[in-house]
């Protein structure tokens, strides 16, 4: 008796459907069909978990095929779909609900199922192949009941499986609220920026960083409040799209990242990996690729603390994501894609005892060894971040200070008005453009005229500092930003000044005074 169960394989951050086809064979158990060690050892994990719920372990040797052939299948989130169409073929099961349900689990020795990675672009591949459902582990369950149309049946266990599918257990769909789920909840932030004293400069840059998505770079003396500050960022960056949600579910889905039981990503991510984090676990990658850190990071916030620190080759890799907004991993047996549109926030100190131009501090550094330590981060990686931060120690008296600084709630309501103004603005681009940071040469010529006077200054700046093609294309964006802020329709010279301003901290200025 031939039978065919319905699974998947994820592959970069979508789902391809597997066909497992069993059948009785003549000779020895064969399982074929390009399967990794895992899957190959489902068959103990299944035979185990017969034994221990008193189900028959098929009597008659069975061949079985996982198609296509071409796909590789890792993992032993096949072990359930195995095991129901080994049962199945034996005609313990009846066939003729097969048809309806996509089926995915991991078995333990005793039966019970565990949580699986991929739940999300699982359950979106099978509302996509016109099937009733998806049978999966209940850990998974409200992760893919966000996918509306699919019936997700959430088993505890192979016995609660094999009884829903003979009709004599009755497993209601798992249900969520999307809409409450996707409220974002602010008063929930457990940090806020009216923690921070002074630093007003810093934080209107913020500000700016975080209407237009802009890439930032801070520079300063230890203790001047950079990490303070980039722990804070996320707090006045806007609300998730429902489509910004799905995507960075899906990615954490993969990963693994979701908590049992979770839903949608509701928040911005904001990832802090170390400086002594290795290429691939920044890009992603690996034997079977997986997504890296700048992916984890998409719709959110990647922070990279003390940023000369990181190995020269590991910050290098990072020139073509921050500019495409994907990062394509190749391997021998495949090449898959992770979205990366994310914002950059960066911290350093300026030389390596930390203290050059520190008014309060005496720096014992040579200027060749500031120059050294500077030139760790590269001219191409500099010119693809926006803005160049000083930032100095916070004085006594502002410290000392109780009046109440501005919240993250008051700074985010502007932020959301400008980026408002930036979604209507590309709301008709075909090249998903959502923030101002995004826009390539043809959106720059389009919105970002400047009348004499701010062209005149633009070029002045040019001149002075040696900046780069590059570099212009990110002050026309920044004075873009800083007009929408402003409400303006146009950019102005005072939008241009302060575009300028956030770039004198490129290292050919730096040095000069």
């Amino acid at each position: 008796m031939l039978v065919k169960v319905f699974a998947a394989a994820i592959q970069g951050i979508s789902a391809t459907e597997i066909t497992i086809e069993v059948n009785v064979s003549g000779t020895a158990f064969a399982l074929v069909g390009l399967a990794d060690k895992a899957v190959i050892e489902s068959r103990e994990r299944i035979y185990s978990a017969f034994k221990h719920n008193q189900l028959p372990f098929p009597g008659r040797p069975q061949v079985i095929n996982m198609a296509p052939a071409d796909v590789r299948k890792e993992g032993a989130i096949y072990d359930l779909p195995l095991a129901i169409g080994m049962l199945a073929c034996d005609g313990i099961l009846p066939s003729d609900k097969l048809n309806d349900y996509m089926i995915m689990g991991e078995l333990s020795l005793d039966g019970s199922l565990n949580a699986i990675h991929g739940a999300l672009p699982m359950a979106i591949l099978a509302k996509e192949k016109g099937f009733k459902g998806l049978i999966l582990p209940a850990e998974n369950a409200r992760e893919a009941a966000v996918v509306e149309g699919l019936d997700i049946i959430p088993a505890e266990n192979l016995v609660d499986v094999t009884e829903f599918l003979k009709g004599a257990l009755v497993i209601e769909p798992t249900k969520v609220d999307l809409a409450h789920d996707f409220e974002c909840d602010e008063e929930n932030w457990e940090i806020d920026f009216s923690d921070v004293k002074g630093q007003e400069s810093v934080k209107r840059a913020l500000e700016v960083a975080a209407a237009g998505g802009h890439n930032i770079l801070m520079v300063g003396p230890p203790g001047a409040g950079k990490s303070m500050m980039s722990k804070r960022f996320p707090t006045i960056l806007p609300p998730l799209t429902l489509d910004e949600a799905l995507e960075t579910t899906k990615i954490h889905s993969v990963a693994g990242n979701l908590e049992n039981n979770a839903g949608l990503v509701t928040r911005r991510p904001f990832r802090n990996p170390h400086h002594t984090i290795s290429d691939t676990a920044l890009v992603g990658g690996g034997s079977y690729p997986q997504p890296g850190e700048i992916s984890l990071a998409h719709n959110g916030v990647l922070f990279l603390d003390e940023l000369p620190e990181f190995k020269r080759s590991v910050l290098e890799v990072m020139r073509q994501p921050l500019e495409d907004r994907k990062i394509t991993v190749s391997r021998t047996r495949m090449t898959v894609e992770y979205p990366a549109s994310f914002m950059l926030v960066a911290s350093m100190n300026p030389c390596p005892c930390g203290y050059y131009n520190d008014p309060t501090h005496e720096c014992h550094c040579t200027p060749g060894e500031v120059q050294r330590y500077l030139s760790r981060i590269s001219g191409p990686l500099l010119d693809r971040i926006d803005m160049h931060i000083e930032i100095v120690p916070v004085p006594f008296a502002q410290l000392a200070n109780k009046r109440e600084a501005e919240t993250s709630a008051v700074i985010r309501a502007r932020v959301v008005k400008a980026r408002d103004i930036q979604t209507a603005r590309f709301k008709d681009c075909a090249n998903g453009i959502h923030c101002n940071a995004q826009m390539g040469s043809r959106e720059i010529r389009k919105y970002c005229e400047l009348d004499d006077a701010s062209s005149q200054l633009l070029a002045k700046a040019m001149n002075k500092y040696g900046l780069s093609a590059r570099a212009y294309d990110r002050i026309l964006k920044l004075a873009r930003t800083i007009a929408d802020l402003a409400g303006e329709d146009r950019i102005g010279s005072k939008h241009i000044l302060e575009a300028i301003n956030y770039r004198n901290l490129d290292k050919s200025s730096w040095l000069a005074r």
